[in-house]
Formats: C-alpha cells, sequence, structure tokens
C-alpha cells in the first residue's frame, strides 16, 4: 500500500509531479509547504478555469509571496533603461504629493495648530501615491521589498539588487528634480511657494538619527503597501490599501525619502539662502531608513515567517 500525505495525495501522484524516479522528490521534500501541496491538490481535483475564480477570495500568504517573487523578478528582467524612464515617471507623478503637502501646510501652517496640520496633510498626501503606485510606475520605497524576495529565493544576485534599487533612486529622484522645476515655474498659478519653503525648513531641522528612525517606520509602511496590493484582488481595494498606509505615514509626519525630495528641490528652487548641506544629509538618511524598513520589516520578515518556518 503506498503512503500518502495528509492532503490525499499518493507517493506515486507526488513523483510524476516532482520526478519519475523520485530523486528530485526526495531533493525538495524539505520545501513542500502546506500551500504547495493544496495547489497540488487543488489541480488534481478542479478544472482551471474555475480556480481561477479564487482570485476573487482572500489570498493564502503563501500565494502572495510566490507573487511577489514573480513580480519582483519581472523587474529584474527589464532593461535598465525601461526601469530608469519608468521610475523617472514615478518622480514627476508623486511631485503632485508635494505640491498638496506645501498648499495645505499653506493653508493650516503647523506653528498655529499642528494637529489640524497633521489631519489635513495626511487627507491629500495619499492623492499622488494613488496615481503614482495605481499607474504602474516603479517607486524605490516599493521595491525596498519587492526586490528583495528573489535574492531571498536565491533566484538573483545580490549585485542586480543593487543595480536595480540604484537605477530607479536616481530615476526617482530625477523625475521628482524636474517635476520641482515645473511646479517652480508654475507657482504664479499654484501659489504653493512658501508652504515648500515651511515644509523643507521643517524637515532638515531633525537629527541624522530621528530622521532615519522615522523613515525605517515609513519604509515598513510603504512596503507594507506593496504587499497589500498583491493580497487585494480589487482594484478599489487596492485604493483603499494606499490610501490607508499613505495617510498614516502624513498623520505621523513620517519621512518619505522620494515624496520629501520633490518638497527639498521646491524650496532650493524657492528659497533665498538654501541649505543644500542640511537638504543633502536629510535624504541620505531618509533614503537609508525607508531601505531598512522595506527590505528588512516587510520583505526579510514576510519571506522568514511565510517560507521558511511553515
Amino acid at each position: 500500500m503506498s503512503s500518502t500525505t495528509k492532503e490525499g495525495l499518493s507517493m506515486e501522484e507526488i513523483n510524476k509531479i516532482f520526478g519519475p524516479n523520485g530523486e528530485e522528490l526526495r531533493a525538495k521534500r524539505h520545501i513542500l509547504t502546506d500551500r504547495t501541496l493544496e495547489r497540488i491538490q487543488e489541480d488534481k481535483d478542479y478544472v482551471p478555469v474555475i480556480l481561477k475564480r479564487s482570485d476573487e477570495s482572500v489570498r493564502h500568504p503563501d500565494d502572495i509571496l510566490k507573487k511577489a517573487i514573480g513580480k519582483g523578478l519581472e523587474q529584474y528582467k527589464r532593461t535598465k533603461l525601461s526601469l530608469f524612464l519608468s521610475a523617472f515617471s514615478a518622480g514627476l507623478i508623486i511631485g503632485f504629493a508635494g505640491m498638496c503637502v506645501a498648499l495645505i501646510t499653506q493653508l493650516i501652517p503647523s506653528n498655529e495648530n499642528i494637529l489640524a496640520n497633521r489631519l489635513a496633510v495626511a487627507f491629500v498626501y495619499p492623492l499622488g501615491f494613488i496615481v503614482c503606485i495605481m499607474s504602474g510606475t516603479q517607486l524605490f520605497t516599493e521595491h525596498t521589498a519587492t526586490a528583495v524576495y528573489p535574492i531571498l529565493d536565491k533566484k538573483i544576485k545580490y549585485k542586480c539588487l543593487l543595480i536595480l534599487w540604484g537605477v530607479i533612486l536616481i530615476g526617482n529622484f530625477i523625475g521628482t528634480f524636474c517635476s520641482s522645476i515645473l511646479l517652480y515655474f508654475s507657482d504664479s498659478v499654484i501659489l504653493a511657494g512658501i508652504g515648500f519653503t515651511e515644509v523643507a525648513h521643517h524637515l532638515i531641522q531633525f537629527s541624522f538619527f530621528k530622521v532615519f528612525v522615522s523613515a525605517v517606520l515609513a519604509g515598513w509602511l510603504m512596503a507594507q503597501a506593496g504587499w497589500l496590493i498583491l493580497a487585494t484582488p480589487s482594484t478599489s481595494g487596492q485604493i483603499l490599501c494606499i490610501y490607508i498606509v499613505t495617510f498614516i505615514i502624513g498623520l505621523g509626519g513620517l519621512h518619505h525619502s522620494i515624496a520629501a525630495s520633490s518638497e527639498i528641490f521646491s524650496a532650493l528652487l524657492h528659497s533665498t539662502h538654501p541649505e543644500f548641506f542640511s537638504s543633502f544629509k536629510f535624504l541620505i538618511s531618509a533614503i537609508l531608513g525607508n531601505l531598512v524598513g522595506g527590505s528588512f520589516f516587510v520583505g526579510v520578515l514576510n519571506y522568514a515567517h511565510i517560507k521558511k518556518t511553515q
């Protein structure tokens, strides 16, 4: 009598999937998670077109991780020019988040009513992010985790990860700088110059360590938003996930390197005494914090608790 798994699959059936002689099965036996065996059972019991309807239900964490790894691999397969142009487009779009914050800060100055300012900023801050992420462009803080999954799965080398992060980060910053130039020359219509200056002054007043810790939290939340998008099948649900996460970032006044770069660049253009060194120090700290928050608190932990501890 042949042995069976708890899903009811015989060893012969699994051998057929992993190899006729069973050698490949024995080599891969340690990575056969419960969800992997469930998929095998589903393929055995259901017609594929019916199984596709499960996209409308809540997704299993193992399925989300598999999709995240696949999405990460897709980005590694793109050309550097394609990634750069997509990241450049994201930087241009995210400039609208900075514009919204500057206008709100001008209407409700933080030095007069900090709570009212934070709440108003949190209300409009997500709008630029929703446009950016739903357009499919590449935002650095999304890839702090997404790009890590294929590395942890040993499908990509670390060198490729650094190149990917570098291309996207440079593209985002060039995009936000160009966006800031456009906002500067259209300020007679927008009237956000004073707001940009006040926002930037608030950003650079903190120490390197405080910005870093704040950016860790922001990077954690942004990478979690990327995870939630993969877990949520409907477009409306994805938009709601982005709004909730970025609302929390705005409400807490946490530091997002790309959105903040738009505010910093705009302030440098509007200021009569630009603070280049403080602005550069802030951006470096925010980048490092976002990187740690996204890659470790989301990328490494999600992979570990789903893939390695089942």
